[in-house]
């Protein structure tokens, strides 16, 4: 009888990650670290470009729209060029792009050039997260593993890193010299992992395997696909990643889970662009402290994605989503609404923690639908959703107040919530 317990435990375990998996895990997860650190480094310093170019909050909004539109335009395209070029060589141009982008904000002092350039930021960004989560979802299809969180687990510790080196020099360093050295961080790093990801071939889909592999997805082990796919129907079936041609429920499916996506991604781009103005301006932080805002909220972030692949394991899709969105609407409002600085910190923790693996789970399932166009539908209205949030919190903003606007990231959290349970098996 011990024997046969060893052997069933053995035949139990999942098998080791094959080792050119393990590198390529290794590799995306460098540039969804670059790109975190990348796009906080100029969140953080959106006060002092505010100030250089004596925008409005309007004005500001109105500038920070490029982002808005060039990403959105971008990713609209990037599903096709991942089909034609490939992910990784996409992948790669992108954060080339994106590296050398970063560094023009600086170089205006109006809100219109500001908003232009920012049009082509905003495509750089656009560009690279459609790409490295289409690639990201062929290698969590061939692992038939949850592990997106992971990938964006490392989005969030590039931010906190990126907002933390901008809270440290925010007074001693220029926003040019601060936005020029992420050029060259962000060339340096692409250079390296660039030129291993452009020699890894994309991964086989897990549809293409043999299910005797030691992938545990149908023994006992709960798999974090099951809650989910089960609204998916015969041809969404959580085992067979390979995209098929996408059927109407398919498609309707996938403009779910952007949904879901663009509530969620609406709060994390308001506390990017907003959250260190509010502290600064509405509570009277120091510059250093406003900044620190974000970066407690990209901790409780990358904090709760590292343990995302256990919760998702052990819980399924749909808890996650309505725990979190709840959670996320709770910690928003005491940010907002909090009448001191280490309160509010506290709430943006709090919506860090809620909103972790909402964003995550809704793209791997977008793309595990349709593959690439699957995932850029939903990233189009996920990163829509938090690009088109800085501006119209800017709006509300100006018709009310800055810590009214931004209680209507709670509300579309806890959108998020409603819309998860209803789409639970």
């Amino acid at each position: 009888m011990p024997l046969l317990n060893k052997i069933g435990t053995a035949a139990s375990r999942p098998s080791p990650t094959p080792p050119g998996l393990r590198r390529l895990r290794v590799v995306l997860t460098v540039f969804f670290a670059l790109d975190g650190f990348i796009f906080a480094g100029w969140v953080v310093r959106i006060p002092a470009i505010k100030d250089q170019t004596g925008a409005s909050a309007s004005d500001l909004g109105l500038a920070l729209l490029g982002v808005s539109v060039g990403a959105v335009i971008t990713m609209t395209l990037t599903g096709r060029l991942c089909r034609r070029f490939g992910t990784h060589p996409v992948t790669v141009a992108c954060a080339v792009l994106l590296s050398l982008s970063v560094a023009l904000p600086p170089l205006t002092h109006s809100a219109p050039a500001l908003g232009t350039v920012l049009l082509v930021f905003g495509a750089a960004y656009g560009g690279i997260n459609v790409a490295f989560n289409s690639a990201a979802v062929d290698l969590v299809a061939a692992l038939r593993r949850p592990i997106m969180p992971s990938f964006h687990a490392a989005f969030s510790l590039g931010g906190m890193a990126g907002a933390g080196l901008g809270g440290l020099i925010a007074g001693s360093l220029s926003p040019t010299r601060h936005l020029l050295t992420l050029t060259v961080i962000g060339l340096l790093v692409t250079g390296f992992a660039g030129r291993a990801l452009l020699r890894m071939e994309p991964p086989t889909p897990a549809g293409s395997r043999n299910p005797a592999d030691g992938t545990q997805d149908r023994d006992g082990t709960p798999d974090a696909n099951t809650d989910l796919a089960a609204a998916v129907g015969p041809d969404g079936d959580s085992s067979d990643h390979t995209p098929h041609r996408p059927t109407t429920r398919t498609r309707r499916l996938v403009l779910v889970f952007g949904l879901i996506a663009l509530c969620t991604a609406f709060g994390e781009g308001a506390l990017a662009d907003w959250g260190a103005l509010h502290l600064e301006q509405d509570l009277a932080a120091h510059p250093g402290i406003a900044a620190a805002g974000y970066s407690c909220f990209a901790l409780a972030m990358t904090l709760g994605r590292l343990s995302g692949t256990t919760l998702l394991e052990r819980f399924g899709q749909t808890p996650i989503l309505v725990a979190g969105g709840a959670t996320a609407a709770a910690g928003m409002l005491l940010g907002a609404l909090a009448p001191t600085v280490w309160a509010a910190l506290l709430g943006f923790a709090v919506t860090g923690l809620g909103l972790a693996n909402i964003f995550p789970v809704a793209i791997e399932r977008a793309g595990a639908l349709a593959g690439p166009n699957g995932v850029a539908t939903a990233s189009t209205l996920g990163y829509g959703g938090m690009l088109l949030g800085p501006p119209a919190i800017g709006f509300m903003a100006d018709w009310f107040t800055l810590p009214t606007a931004l209680t209507s990231v709670a509300v579309l959290a806890g959108l998020a919530a409603v819309i998860g349970y209803t789409t639970r098996p």
